[in-house]
């Protein structure tokens, strides 16, 4: 019988679909799809995000998740040394001491060696003694897409700006990611999202989310999710198709409308939608075709569309979602706990030619 890897990549390959669009659709980093489908147990974080992660995989693919994991589950206890006791033959009563000496020793050495370690740990602590690191920092761009990284202290993220990248610094890794930013530094606690104004305007730039960190060691880093709040100036500077704008007297719509925003012509504007709790999401953005994701708790959601974007919610009480246009932030009040939702998102127009953003919600 072919390997739970095996199966995996074959009937992606049947299937006819690429680990990009995998990993978008089911919010799994592309590396640990590469894992799962070799067996690479070394890129994981632990044993618990493999399972979960092969769980889902094998959900996407339709395949048997049962016998998937009893696949696994055999492959790990093939790959089990053998006791020891069951291959060794009984030793000499003679070889204790040769056995407690040397291992005296071994214990001498790790007890120096442990004393060194925290007296550096001590003085790199001390903001006053400056310790060499031989550690190279690594930078991550940050664009339309969804950062998720394991990030250490001195790692930095560069946002676009038009006057260059702004380079935001890792400063804390311990207890709580810290960000060292041109406008402070900004702290996110574990499972904790948070909205960060980078460069002191008082709107919000990132949306940073923790989803693992240590309590007492600093060298294991952060595992962090940052996505660009409104999106980078390339998405935001969209051009509205005014051509395409409806009129009022053309929506054929019962529900009563909200109106956002009323003014003699149309902004672009952006979507963001933050996920308390899990909901499947889709999205219809202008004339493309709709998209439909499984969203968990702590990811986000961004899209910048011309002119109008349609959005199914399974549980309405689930996501957060904010409109910006304008430079100014709107809240969408989106119903009750378990409502399945349909809303639209559009710009209308007047006969006397002022424009309205609306939010429509549909059956």
């Amino acid at each position: 019988m072919d390997s739970f890897g095996e199966i995996l990549h074959n009937t992606r390959v049947q299937k006819n679909l690429d680990l990009d669009k995998v990993a978008r659709e089911i919010s799994i980093d592309k590396r640990y799809l590469q894992g799962l489908e070799e067996e690479d147990n070394s890129v994981f974080p632990g044993e618990a995000y493999m399972i979960g992660f092969l769980r889902n995989y094998s959900n996407y693919l339709e395949l048997n998740t049962e016998l998937m994991l009893k696949l696994y589950n055999n492959k790990k206890i093939q790959e089990s040394p053998v006791p020891v006791e069951l291959i060794s033959p009984p030793k000499p009563t003679w070889l204790m001491p040769a056995v407690i000496i040397p291992a005296a020793l071994v214990f001498l050495v790790i007890l120096i060696v442990s004393i060194l370690l925290i007296r550096k740990s001590r003085m790199e602590d001390d903001p006053s003694v400056v310790v060499s690191s031989k550690v190279q920092a690594k930078q991550y761009d940050i664009g339309d897409a969804k950062i998720t990284e394991r990030v250490y202290k001195g790692d930095q993220f560069l946002f676009p700006s038009d006057n260059g990248p702004i380079v935001l610094t890792v400063r804390e890794t311990r207890s709580s990611f810290g960000l060292d930013t041109p406008s402070g530094v900004f702290y996110t606690d574990l499972a904790d999202e948070q909205e960060v104004d980078i460069n002191g305007d008082s709107v919000p730039d990132l949306i940073i989310y923790v989803s693992d960190l240590s309590y007492t060691d600093e060298t294991r880093g952060v595992e962090v999710s940052i996505l660009a709040r409104h999106g980078v100036a390339s998405s935001t500077t969209t051009d509205v198709y005014v051509e395409d704008i409806p009129f009022i007297a053309d929506v054929k719509n019962t529900h009563p409308q909200k109106v956002l925003l009323e003014d003699n012509r149309p902004y672009p504007f952006t979507i963001n939608a933050s996920f308390i709790s899990p909901c499947l999401f889709r999205d219809k953005v202008d004339f493309s075709d709709s998209v439909e994701t499984y969203f968990t708790k702590g990811e986000v959601f961004t899209a910048n569309p011309h002119n109008a974007i349609r959005l199914w919610l399974s549980n309405s009480e689930s996501v957060k979602i904010n409109i910006v246009a304008d430079t100014k932030t709107y809240s969408l009040d989106i119903g009750k706990a378990g409502h399945v939702l349909v809303e639209d998102i559009k710009w209308i127009k007047d006969n006397e030619g002022r424009y309205r953003l609306v939010v429509f919600e549909l059956d």
